[in-house]
């Protein structure tokens, strides 16, 4: 990519996790110039230290707007601030890199996605597994196991300390299988390039520091229209078991292909942000069985240990963003997968609250 463009002026909402990653990529990155840092605590000022710079900082987000003028901006926040932020970016005529969900309502993200339309600005959501080489390959491998699939995932994590507070601020706006959901059922019907028909989800409210209307621990079953099947599970909190957290999985009629992360997986690091992209090696079981039902080969290793960690796959995802911006990529399947996701997600929780399956 040439460097002989102007830089692409971008404002940064949201210094927590990701908005850190993010920021670290901009400000690495000669293609883009951060002109604010926009957080209502003190992250913001941490992060200019975490980098060595000295970007203008702001608390309101729409002073920050009108007075650097940026012509992208990155949103990191809380879910239920993305369709407010998202829209005033787009109306100021700015693309829009936004982490998932787009929004916190079906009609939020209608809304984002017709006003990027409107102004013809990019709007990506931070679907950061698509990024990921080894969640490509494991699609790919999934992709010939046959139809039916049989699919099982889950992240749960047993956080305290600084995680828990974060696990607890997501949740006045979102349950945590409409929060981390969100990327494995957009896996899941990437594998199975199904439509899905049908979802049924319990949860529990395992703890009073969340309101009575939400829950800390949720499983959604989803059907499809080939007859495949699948199972996402999350909890968040102290008091979840770190037995069996990652959980990825796909069988089918010719075999099987699981992630396994074996140091990722190990005990203690179910709340650490690495651990939820790690993969390590896939592994590939063949069905295929002789005159005496003996399997006629074995299992294959697909080594992957030289993976990009959580920063390296937020670089990935911006040089994506900048792609789209400077190549002029149509976003339109992107976003349209984005609300599908999001649609199944909040049937989900609609099933949870109902005690009924929810027709898609």
């Amino acid at each position: 990519m040439s460097n002989l463009k102007q830089p692409i002026k971008i404002l940064v909402v949201g210094c927590g996790n990701m908005g850190i990653s993010h920021a670290t990529a901009y400000h690495n990155f000669p293609e883009f110039e951060i002109c604010g840092l926009v957080s209502r605590g003190d992250s913001k000022s941490k992060l200019n230290e975490q980098l060595q710079a000295n970007y203008p900082l702001f608390k309101d987000f729409d002073q920050a707007l009108s007075q650097t003028k940026p012509e992208a901006v990155c949103i990191s926040t809380y879910p239920d601030t993305h369709e407010n932020f998202a829209l005033k970016a787009l109306e100021a005529d700015c693309h829009v890199f936004i982490e998932k969900p787009l929004a916190d309502s079906i009609a939020g993200c209608e809304r984002i996605i017709s006003k990027a339309k409107e102004v013809q600005k990019k709007v990506i959501v931070g679907y950061i597994l698509r990024h990921h080489p080894s969640w490509i390959r494991f699609i790919e491998e999934a992709e010939k196991l046959g139809k039916p699939l049989v699919m099982r995932m889950n992240l749960n994590q047993q956080s305290q300390g600084y995680m828990w507070d974060v696990h607890r601020n997501l949740m006045k706006s979102l349950s945590p299988i409409v929060d981390c959901g969100v990327h494995y059922i957009d896996v899941m019907c990437q594998m199975t390039r199904s439509k899905p028909v049908s979802v049924s989800a319990i949860g529990a409210r395992l703890t009073e520091d969340i309101s009575e209307d939400n829950y800390n621990y949720g499983q959604l079953q989803i059907r499809f229209a080939d007859g495949s099947v699948g199972w996402y599970e999350a909890g968040w909190g102290p008091m979840v078991s770190e037995t069996a957290f990652f959980v990825k999985d796909v069988f089918g009629p010719k075999g099987a292909v699981s992630i396994t992360a074996k140091d990722a997986g190990a005990s203690g690091q179910s709340d650490h942000v690495d651990s939820h992209t790690k993969t390590e090696s896939i592994r590939v079981h063949h069905a295929e069985i002789d005159s005496e039902n003996k399997f006629t080969q074995p299992d294959e290793w697909i080594d992957l240990a030289d993976e990009p960690n959580h920063q390296e796959l937020c670089n990935r995802e911006q040089l994506y963003f900048l792609k789209a911006i400077q190549e002029d990529i149509d976003l339109a399947d992107h976003l349209e997968d984005a609300l599908n996701s999001l649609k199944i997600a909040f049937a989900c929780d609609e099933s949870v609250k109902t005690g009924e399956t929810v027709k898609l």
